[in-house]
């Protein structure tokens, strides 16, 4: 009878966590084939080139995909250094239980936990009113406001602390897999400390680091929340050239099509190709990241 009743709470178990799985299939597959279904009429190598014309009703949405792609990337470049320096440290030289590094860890969970439009906040008031006022000010003695209004700069910044406690996480659990034997045995044969994490620990957390760098992405594509007061526009049909300039961005696209829309009838398979195109970009940016993962794991190997 006992045997039965493990075995009946196995099977439970299994059963569970397999229906679990069927049901997120089934919410993905449909999702997909809806959003596809919705935009494929409009998903044309016009829409993707062009810029949009007649109050977003007709043309294309180039310049969002140009946005995003440069938010990303300025995000990516402003938080994996900063992510991957802190999360040495705290596993690498700081002391396990000092108050100092008890502070850094309750300040990274408080950030994980943070609305993302509170972050949009703070970047309107630390980046656009504080730090570039003060440039403005000591550039044109504020008479030229360049960078003390939203732009790309100040958009990516932003999104680089929302994802910045993700990063730290991800690649202090890559340095914490790392077997301590290799550090002795690096330190046995006479290298300094630094030696041995930038020749011994570094390398073999490569693979966490890029998986830290593709939450990062996933996370900062869709993001619209931080950059609604940073640095995004509705409409602006020309592509950004310098980091002081606005931009557009497909998921704020989205989000005023749905929204603010004179005609959201009108502009429903806009909607939707828009959001096929994010995706798409999404899974372009994290393939390619995993690619590169592989390449790198691979040639450790070897």
């Amino acid at each position: 009878m006992q045997n039965f009743r493990k075995k009946f709470k196995g099977n439970l178990v299994i059963g569970m966590s397999g229906l679990a799985t069927v049901i997120l299939l089934f919410v993905l597959v449909y999702m997909l084939v809806d959003i596809t279904i919705g935009g494929i009429h409009n998903f044309t190598w016009e829409f993707l080139t062009q810029s949009p014309r007649e109050g977003m009703t007709r043309g294309g949405i180039f310049p969002a995909i140009v946005g995003t792609v440069a938010l990303v990337l300025i995000m990516v470049v402003a938080a994996v250094p900063v992510g991957v320096i802190t999360a040495i440290y705290l596993n690498e030289y700081s002391k396990k239980n000092s108050v100092f590094t008890k502070m850094i860890r309750f300040s990274v969970n408080t950030l994980a936990g943070v609305p993302s439009i509170v972050f949009g906040l703070f970047g309107l008031g630390f980046f656009i009113q504080f730090i570039g006022t003060g440039i403005d000010k000591i550039v044109s003695n504020g008479q030229t406001l360049v960078w003390g209004q939203p732009n790309i700069l100040w958009a990516s910044m932003t999104m680089a602390l929302l994802t910045l406690p993700v990063v730290i996480v991800t690649v202090e659990e890559t340095l914490r897999s790392i077997p301590d034997d290799l550090r002795a045995a690096s330190l046995a044969l006479g290298a300094t400390k630094w030696q041995t994490i930038r020749k011994i620990v570094l390398p073999n957390a490569v693979s966490g680091i890029l998986t830290g760098t593709i939450l990062a992405v996933s996370r900062g594509a869709g993001e619209v929340a931080p950059i609604l007061f940073t640095g995004a526009a509705y409409f602006l049909p020309n592509l950004p050239h310098s980091l002081s300039d606005q931009f557009m961005n497909l998921g704020y696209h989205v989000y005023i099509m749905s929204t603010q829309s004179v005609d959201v009838e009108a502009t429903k398979g806009i909607q939707y190709a828009s959001v096929m195109v994010l995706l798409m970009v999404t899974f372009s940016l994290n393939f390619t990241a995993t690619i590169i993962r592989f390449k790198m794991r691979k040639r450790r190997i070897q």
